[in-house]
């Protein structure tokens, strides 16, 4: 697993809990070469963005339960794939993000200035 470090520096916060998320599901967007898709920002998720990420092929609402995946509401924590959070900021649907809880590697995809745009929380 690589250093949990966030996008400001500082030590990654967990994303959430309930649901539990993660490429790891241990609460924070860790994450490793073995993460392919880099779930790597942590988000709250509005009615806009997971109807968008439906039309994108992204299905986070329906419950799969032979995968331990709860579905997710407006209002929920999660940790999206950095290419994905981009595609619907592109879209015009881009998630709320969680900087303290993004890790450092979802800069690889997406700049710090975008994803400050989109913050919920700012540097103390």
């Amino acid at each position: 697993m690589d250093d949990s470090i966030n996008v400001l520096g500082t030590k990654l916060e967990p994303c959430s809990l309930d649901p539990l998320t993660g490429f790891f599901r241990n609460g924070c967007c860790d994450t490793s070469n073995e993460d392919l898709g880099s779930h790597t920002i942590c988000v709250e998720v509005t009615e806009e963005f997971l109807n968008y990420s439906v039309q994108c092929g992204n299905d986070l609402s329906t419950p799969r339960p032979q995968w331990g995946f709860p579905g997710l509401k407006p209002g929920d924590s999660w940790c999206v794939c950095a290419a994905r959070w981009l595609e619907c900021y592109r879209g015009g649907a881009p998630a709320m993000v969680k900087l303290k809880s993004t890790h450092k590697r979802a800069l690889e995809i997406v700049p710090l200035e975008v994803l400050e745009r989109f913050a919920v929380d700012a540097e103390d």
